[in-house]
């Protein structure tokens, strides 16, 4: 048999000559692809066409068919199936694309983390801020605004009447709200403390 035969090429190929099957696709691709042009919307599909043509070629070594000394006709045919299974695929793409529910659009995760370590920012300010008042300002504040007593019984725990809790509260937390940077609402971060 002619040495440059596809049926020598292939039987090269089948024990193990990759450059066999390399001279196989070298000698076949470039008819390949022109009738897979024909069959395809477009060149880029017509190039991946191709290459799954002789990736199934690969694939299936042992049962590609050699007619009259080439191994052509099987390219051909095995082309047309791999375009129309390809273009079926298309089909049923489409059919099923609008009746699958849109998107719902998910928050960006970048943006929660930004917010949490904005908060962690914000609590880290006012923690500072807590720590830089005097102690008469975190006896008071503590109580009321940590613990979450009442301003009577506040009052109570400390032996002074309700009236002054009330003012020493509103006083500390304006000397808190002036030792802290930035734009922070003191009520979202009272919990951090």
């Amino acid at each position: 048999m002619d040495e440059s035969a596809d049926g020598t090429l292939l039987a090269a190929a089948i024990n193990g000559d990759g450059q066999a099957f390399g001279r196989l696709y070298d000698r076949h691709r470039d008819r390949v692809f022109r009738h897979v042009l024909r069959l395809s919307d477009s060149r880029s599909d017509a190039e991946d066409l191709v290459a799954l043509v002789f990736v199934e070629a690969w694939r299936r070594q042992g049962s590609v068919r050699v007619v009259e000394g080439s191994v052509l006709p099987w390219l051909l045919v095995t082309a047309n199936n791999l375009a129309r299974n390809e273009r079926r695929a298309r089909r049923r793409y489409r059919a099923v694309l609008p009746r699958i529910a849109p998107p719902v659009p998910e928050p960006d995760h970048a943006d929660e983390i930004a917010e949490r370590l904005g908060a962690v920012e914000r609590a880290t300010a006012v923690r500072s801020a807590f720590d830089r008042l005097g102690p008469r300002d975190q006896e008071i504040l503590a109580p009321c605004v940590l613990d979450e007593l009442s301003t009577s019984e506040v009052a109570a725990t400390l032996g002074v009447p309700v009236g002054t809790v009330k003012s020493r509260l509103s006083r500390a937390k304006q000397r808190l709200a002036a030792g802290i940077d930035g734009d922070i609402r003191l009520d979202s971060v009272w919990s951090s403390l």
